[in-house]
């Protein structure tokens, strides 16, 4: 991500990240939490919440891209721990712009990221937001298997895009998607490209809205994309450099990144983040729900059995979010994820924070199961860490590629 020489590593934060962890979580406790059930129920965007997150500059291109380039590399997981604590469906509504921010970043030039990443976000008073467009009825992990095209009209400078995208956190009624589109079928991954479309573009409208299992708050529909005209210079990264990737993948050469891969490597820690974020607020919950409840006359705590499981709780928590950190320390400085770091810190705590919610529920036992007590609602949430992108078998077979070296299928 940087040339810049990597700063020594410490697991102590510093004074100014402390403030700004301190400052998001009294916004995740009063804020988003005593709304959680509300608009968990009514499946709609908390714009709301939304607009209080930007008065106080938590929604805003400007705090997110600060904390993406804090020297220490850990200040947006340990932001986004705070605000998916506090409830994953808001923190998604609140984060989901960042990934389409991330996909500019990460593919276009410097005029580019300068155009468009501040047309995502707005303004207090005039709130965007962006949507990442990747997976497609038939092409979800498969992004090799991507149906939408974009054909360029060399006449009018202008780029062509026809297909429908699915699964699209702010699909639909984002002001700016970046869509992910073949331009070369035959190259499949290589023959890939990310474009802007426009706020107001003609030809892009919203699908079907999803009603889901988890982070219900967060708005999730398709894409369709009808003859969508776009001109020449939304194609991220540009024309010339696009042309000389296509040339060097006809040849056989090794492409330097693909569209969407790029995208993930870079946010799938800050996935690991969002899971450590939804498992501490389920141990948490339930470490303090046995110390008061009591049965046969003593706290439930008081149990061995029960003590076992919040220490594997305690300890999987502990371990997953020094695997998110060390990812996200290693992209911050450019370090390769020669094993799949990346990948390892979100299938580990992915999978650690359905197993969390899952024991949140048992240990609160009758109570946990109901919609009075907030666990439930956090194992709903959960869920969703080992899908998208890249679900855990997908991670596992990266990490499986990069410790043996082998094209394993």
């Amino acid at each position: 991500m940087t040339d810049e020489t990597p700063a020594s590593f410490s697991l102590e934060l510093s004074e100014d990240l402390i403030h700004i962890r301190d400052w998001v979580h009294e916004f995740a406790r009063d804020v988003m939490r005593p709304a959680a059930a509300e608009w968990d129920e009514r499946e709609e965007t908390p714009w709301p919440i939304l607009q209080e997150a930007a008065k106080i500059g938590l929604y805003s291109l400007d705090f997110f891209a600060n904390q993406m380039f804090d020297p220490s590399g850990i200040a947006i997981p340990v932001v986004y721990e705070e605000l998916y604590w506090g409830d994953p469906g808001i923190a998604l509504a609140l984060t989901g712009t960042t990934l389409a921010a991330v996909a500019v970043s990460a593919n276009g030039t410097q005029e580019q990221i300068l155009e468009w990443t501040p047309q995502m976000f707005g303004t207090p008073d005039d709130i965007k937001l962006g949507a990442f467009c990747v997976s497609e009825p038939d092409a979800g992990s498969d992004v090799g298997a991507i149906r939408t095209r974009a054909v360029y009209d060399e006449a009018k400078d202008e780029w062509v895009l026809n297909g429908t995208k699915t699964w699209i956190t702010n699909g639909g009624i984002a002001d700016v998607h970046v869509v992910v589109a073949s331009v070369d079928p035959e190259l499949g991954t290589r023959g890939q490209a990310s474009f802007v479309i426009p706020p107001g573009t003609k030809g892009l409208s919203q699908g079907q809205k999803f009603s889901k299992h988890g982070i219900r708050a967060s708005h999730t529909a398709e894409v369709i994309l009808d003859d969508v005209r776009i001109p020449g210079r939304c194609l991220l990264g540009g024309k010339e450099k696009l042309d000389q990737r296509l040339a060097r993948a006809r040849e056989g050469r090794r492409s330097k990144g693909q569209a969407a891969m790029k995208t993930f490597e870079a946010s799938r820690p800050a996935v690991g983040a969002m899971a450590v974020g939804c498992a501490r607020a389920a141990y948490e919950y339930a470490r303090d729900y046995v110390r008061q409840r009591e049965q046969f006359g003593r706290p439930i705590g008081d149990n061995q059995a029960v003590a076992f499981t919040l220490a594997d709780m305690a300890t999987r928590i502990d371990a997953a979010r020094l695997l998110v950190w060390r990812a996200s320390w290693m992209a911050r400085y450019g370090k390769e994820f020669a094993n799949a770091e990346g990948s390892m810190s979100k299938l580990y705590a992915s999978e650690t924070a359905t197993w969390v919610t899952q024991n949140a529920i048992r240990l609160l036992g009758g109570n946990g199961y109901t919609r009075d007590y907030p666990v439930e609602r956090w194992h709903r949430d959960a869920t969703i860490f080992t899908i998208f992108e890249g679900a855990s078998e997908i991670q596992r077979l990266i990490i499986g590629r990069a410790i043996t070296g082998l094209p394993l299928r």
